[in-house]
């Protein structure tokens, strides 16, 4: 049963292809300087926060090291952004709770469907937040759970349960940012050099893929591509955290961001005169950055870039500069996404309410808790396995803990040595990304198992009452996830892709206010979250789709030039009659209308012979823009490879 992979055991709970033992347990026995600083640092958060917790005779102080371990990330900007929205969520979580409480205190099937109704709409509204906004608005939902379901036998005291979850949750994020201040005294110099080294590096690299788009062939420039913006958007989503760090009184955020947007506008408008040189014979040109026939749009995107990071290098005292970000909102997701949590909770309730089960309420507690835990994510079936295996660990390292350890503390000194061993494994798995999903629950949930307390510890009975409600919990949730309206990779290909077909058009519409910016901010963060779920998706149809959203990025961008050119003033009326002409016909038939492009291309080229130098400029621009849409058409890229 066992062997030099490691066995069955190691196959149960790690899971993947076959390694050397030593190969699994490299994030264990050969950690980094800093994976063992973030390990130790988080763990003496988590213990002073029980010590305190205990120390100030709260009912259930293993509850306050779990609000360390969720707030804790590598990054004090990242432990900044979600410390702040945990404290409004679960201010917020409390608040329902106690209302609840209060309008159903005899009405249990009445309390739990607006319970449930609730959880649903927080894990839906999440769906359209970004990064830790989602995750204060799903902690409302599972807050408002825990404080409630823990008042059902005791509803009097519901308010006197509200302010003691509140005041774990205040006291982990307190201890956690106390420790993390002194493990990284230097905050805004490191914080300022990690986003200067993100921006130099972006830069680069969109520098290496304008040089190679001249030079390769459309497979290997669709894939190169593709993982340019996927680099661009992983940065992209960490300048929030490096501009918290580095404080309020800097725009290098809003510099950043803007750094991010110019250099998507430099691949989008490469990719288009790649296209069209393609066809004339590509050239290097000044030194080898630019493909021939480059436009001074295309250098004004470098330069712009430039600037901003010059901005974010020497910050000038009364800069106001700002970035408005936008992102695709999933309404169809976010509707799913509430729908599973809110028949989760009631299917929970029923089982409750039909078993009669003693430990129901820490059971429906736990669904909460963790359907608020996953439901940000993209796509929860892939996490809910490793989350399960995490909490399998933490639930046999309780078991050692409750039965055979803290019989034998009597003193807090003790307690911090022995809970700090475990504490300390789990932080440097947290690091790794090859185990980071099962420290996910472990780390949270080892505390909250083990139960440690002022009076006694935790008896065998309830610690297998709480461990099966826990495991029932999780395994009901990695189930409903599978069964009930589950993250299908190929039907969200196809639901993007309409999306996009109709968002082209409407790009043409005069009144539309979409900028340049923002639809290939939105376009490229689709492609980028679709090419993080596809590894099941066949090669031939992740290419055609790739080759697909590259080119609307392209002819969105190049649309959105040409509706604003229609709109200027400076312009001859009859020239931007032309350009509004050839916008209705894309409003009407979207790509289809790139037929009439070649014919309105030479008419604005005729029209800008004898006209000024800056009205010439802008009508050749626009003529340039038609050119580029012929040519994406004339590529023929379509999502379905057949």
């Amino acid at each position: 049963m066992a062997g030099p992979d490691g066995g069955m055991l190691a196959r149960l709970f790690f899971g993947g292809p076959r390694a050397s033992l030593r190969s699994r347990l490299s994030w264990l026995l050969e950690p980094s300087f800093m994976d063992v600083v973030f390990a130790v640092r988080s763990s003496l958060a988590a213990i002073l926060s029980l010590l305190i917790a205990m120390a100030m005779e709260l009912d259930s102080p293993q509850w306050a090291p779990l609000t360390v371990w969720v707030v804790a990330q590598s990054s004090r900007g990242e432990s900044l952004a979600k410390a702040r929205w945990r404290i409004a969520g679960t201010v917020l979580g409390c608040c329902v709770g106690v209302a609840l409480i209060a309008a159903f205190p005899q009405a249990s099937a009445l309390f739990f469907c607006c319970l449930a109704v609730w959880i649903g709409l927080c894990c839906g509204g999440a769906t359209f937040l970004e990064s830790y906004r989602a995750y204060g608005l799903v902690l409302t939902g599972f807050t408002s759970a825990i404080v409630a379901t823990g008042a059902i036998a005791e509803p009097d005291h519901v308010f006197d349960i509200a302010m003691a979850r509140g005041t774990y949750i205040i006291l982990g994020v307190v201890c956690e940012a106390l420790l993390a201040v002194l493990f990284m005294p230097t905050l805004q110099a490191q914080a300022r050099k990690r986003l200067l080294d993100r921006l130099h590096s972006a830069f680069q690299t969109v520098q290496r893929v304008v040089v190679d788009l001249a030079r390769t062939d459309e497979q290997a420039q669709a894939q190169a591509l593709a993982q340019a913006l996927a680099e661009l958007m992983a940065a992209n989503a960490r300048i929030e955290f490096d501009a918290l760090e580095m404080g309020p009184s800097t725009r290098a955020g809003d510099h950043a961001h803007a750094t991010f947007a110019a250099l998507l506008m430099v691949l989008a408008r490469a990719r288009g005169l790649a296209l069209v040189a393609r066809k004339k014979g590509a050239v290097q040109a000044e030194g080898g950055m630019l493909p021939e026939g480059a436009s001074e749009a295309l250098r004004a995107d470098y330069e712009s870039a430039r600037q901003h990071i010059q901005a974010c290098e020497r910050p000038q005292r009364g800069d106001r500069f700002r970035f408005r970000m936008t992102s695709r909102r999933h309404a169809l997701e976010a509707l799913e996404n509430g729908i599973r949590a809110c028949a989760g909770i009631l299917a929970g309730w029923l089982l409750w309410e039909v078993t009669g089960w003693p430990a129901g309420a820490a059971f429906i507690s736990f669904v909460a808790l963790v359907y608020g835990l996953l439901a940000t994510r993209e796509n929860p079936v892939p996490a809910s396995t490793p989350f399960l295996k995490g909490a399998m660990w933490s639930v046999a390292v309780a078991a050692v803990y409750v039965f055979l350890v803290l019989p034998a503390v009597t003193a807090p000194e003790v307690l911090i040595v022995v809970l700090l061993v475990a504490m300390t494994v789990g932080g440097l798995a947290a690091r790794k990304p090859e185990t980071a999903g099962y420290a996910f629950s472990f780390n949270m949930f080892l505390p909250v198992l083990i139960g440690p307390g002022n009076q006694g510890r935790l008896a065998e009975d309830a610690f297998f009452n709480n461990a099966m409600a826990f495991l029932a919990a999780v395994m009901f949730m990695s189930w409903t996830y599978r069964v009930m309206l589950p993250f299908r990779v190929d039907s969200h290909m196809r639901r993007t892709t309409l999306w996009v077909e109709q968002r082209l058009k409407a790009l043409a519409a005069p009144g539309n206010r979409v900028t340049g910016h923002q639809w290939l901010s939105e376009t490229a963060s689709s492609l980028v979250r679709i090419l993080r779920n596809a590894q099941g998706v066949p090669q031939p149809m992740k290419l055609a789709y790739m080759q697909y959203q590259l080119q609307a990025m392209s002819m969105g961008m190049h649309i959105v030039f040409l509706r604003e050119v229609a709109k200027s003033p400076a312009l001859p009326l009859n020239a931007r009659r032309g350009i509004r002409v050839f916008l209705r016909k894309w409003m009407q038939s979207g790509m289809e209308a790139t037929a009439w492009a070649g014919m309105t291309e030479a008419w604005l080229l005729r029209y800008s012979r004898g006209m000024p130098s800056d009205v010439a400029e802008r009508l050749q621009n626009a003529a340039g823009s038609l050119r580029v849409l012929a040519a994406e058409k004339a590529e023929g890229a379509s999502p379905d490879p057949a």
